[in-house]
């Protein structure tokens, strides 16, 4: 179920600092990535600096290894970094060939996994080990409930008790339906809004239920 409790409004900042992937280069591999298949990518431009504060900012300081689901350009990843976080304690996953590529130039310290995220697996994936937290960049709105409920099976599987996995989505409610989240065991809290995103993005947290 979801919780009607407030949640914020994230107003707009300024991009982090400057990464390996200049801003044209960011934008022509989003576009390339974009017209070969556009159901995989979901939006219209990459994730903005106010929506990577956003989310990145559900991540709980004693969090330990991080796992990234659909990286893309790396936006959420940077701005990790930019928080101060250790490139060896994230476990990034990306199934586009290119962006996987991409990724492991800009995070060599990184674990980058080409992989669709429904398809994780602790005993396939051992670097989901240790994981404390997660970040969804999937376009979730394009996905099937069957995928989601294995991919929430997944990531809940490799989190602790107390983990959460955040994800933003550009809908009016959280993408995943009520019935997967409850056959899951879990619950939906919206925890932020980003009104000058492109689009608008909601952020949304979730958690077992008690």
């Amino acid at each position: 179920m979801h919780s009607t409790q407030p949640y914020k409004t994230v107003a707009p900042r300024k991009p982090a600092a400057s990464s390996p992937m200049g801003w044209l280069q960011e934008r022509t591999q989003f576009v390339k990535a974009l017209l070969s298949n556009p159901a995989a990518i979901g939006a219209v431009a990459p994730s903005g600096p106010a929506l990577a504060a956003a989310i990145t900012a559900c991540i709980p300081p004693s969090a330990g290894k991080v796992l990234e689901l659909g990286c893309g350009t790396g936006v959420f990843t940077r701005e990790m970094l930019r928080r101060g976080m250790d490139p060896a304690s994230l476990v990034l996953v990306e199934q586009d060939s290119a962006m996987s590529s991409s990724l492991r130039t800009q995070f060599p310290e990184a674990a980058v996994l080409q992989v669709a995220a429904q398809d994780l697996c602790r005993k396939r994936h051992p670097e989901l080990d240790g994981i404390g937290a997660a970040i969804c960049g999937l376009p979730l709105r394009n996905m099937s409930q069957a995928h989601h409920r294995q991919l929430l099976a997944a990531v809940f599987d490799a989190l602790p008790a107390e983990g959460s996995m955040a994800l933003f989505t550009y809908g009016v409610r959280c993408p995943i339906s009520t019935g997967v989240l409850e056959a899951c065991g879990l619950r939906a809290r919206k925890v932020g809004f980003v009104p000058l995103n492109l689009p608008p993005a909601s952020v949304y947290s979730l958690v077992r239920q008690a």
